[in-house]
């Protein structure tokens, strides 16, 4: 049976306040679990004992690839623990990593993208699943972004978070102290038409605010505008893209010049 102050602990993950003073995040679903388990610290397994027979491979499975404490519950128990609307019978937590990442050194040698103040948890997780497609192994976040943390966050990323590591600094300090062989391109609607762009293989890709765009403290820090222009030109058109759709191709062209310049 679930205790009621492992269910209070469990319930205090869906802020941002209860998640520091843990240093925990809750994660659901096999699948998910599965994944984070291969790269992240797990120290508590809650499972619906009717998944458990139903997949007792797959049970087996997590509970060898972990040390954490497992817990065996109703279906009933774990609905009451659960963030989804759907429980999927298996719910785990995380313990936060810690990373330690040069920005200046990440962002001269490797494609990096940042965060500006992007709200939707939905969209941060987005944007996290494709930095894993895309191979951008580090995302920087100015302190208003959103937690990535959030249980919204980590279903989004569809176990991104495993290989994507995440910080929260202060971005624009962080971008004004880069030297000139660290690009840096800020999204904007008055920037440089994305095809016509000849664009670097490495330095960092600011995406900003889902209604507001990059502030222009940031946006003053960068050396470069990029815009995806819409079809055909002069077109009335929506007023602008979802970011995590606007990620999705900035980060299909900046690798598609990347391998032609291989070629």
């Amino acid at each position: 049976m679930l205790s009621k102050s492992r269910l209070r602990l469990i319930r205090s993950l869906d802020t941002r306040k209860g998640r520091r003073a843990s240093g925990l995040f809750v994660a659901e679903g096999p699948k998910l679990v599965s994944e984070l388990m291969c790269y992240l610290k797990c120290n508590f397994l809650l499972l619906s004992s009717e998944w458990a027979a139903d997949n007792r491979d797959a049970y087996i499975r997590l509970c060898r690839n972990s040390d954490a404490e497992v817990e065996l519950v109703k279906p009933a128990e774990l609905e009451r623990a659960s963030f989804l609307q759907t429980p999927q019978g298996v719910l785990a937590l995380f313990e936060i990593p810690s990373y330690h990442v040069d920005p200046v050194q990440a962002m001269t040698s490797n494609l990096n993208l940042a965060l500006d103040g992007v709200q939707d948890p939905g969209n941060i997780g987005t944007i996290v699943r494709l930095a894993d497609w895309f191979g951008v192994k580090d995302i920087w976040c100015s302190e208003s972004t959103a937690d990535v943390w959030s249980p919204k966050a980590v279903q989004a990323s569809m176990g991104g978070l495993a290989r994507v590591r995440v910080h929260y600094i202060n971005l624009c300090e962080t971008l004004r102290s880069l030297p000139q062989s660290a690009p840096c391109v800020a999204t904007a609607l008055d920037g440089e038409p994305l095809w016509q762009s000849q664009l670097p293989q490495h330095g960092v890709i600011v995406m900003g605010n889902e209604g507001r765009g990059v502030t222009r403290e940031v946006a003053t820090a960068c050396r470069h505008k990029l815009l995806i222009p819409s079809f055909p030109p002069g077109a009335a058109t929506t007023e602008s893209l979802n970011v995590g759709v606007a990620t999705a191709i900035i980060l299909a062209e900046f690798r598609r010049q990347a391998l032609a310049v291989q070629r």
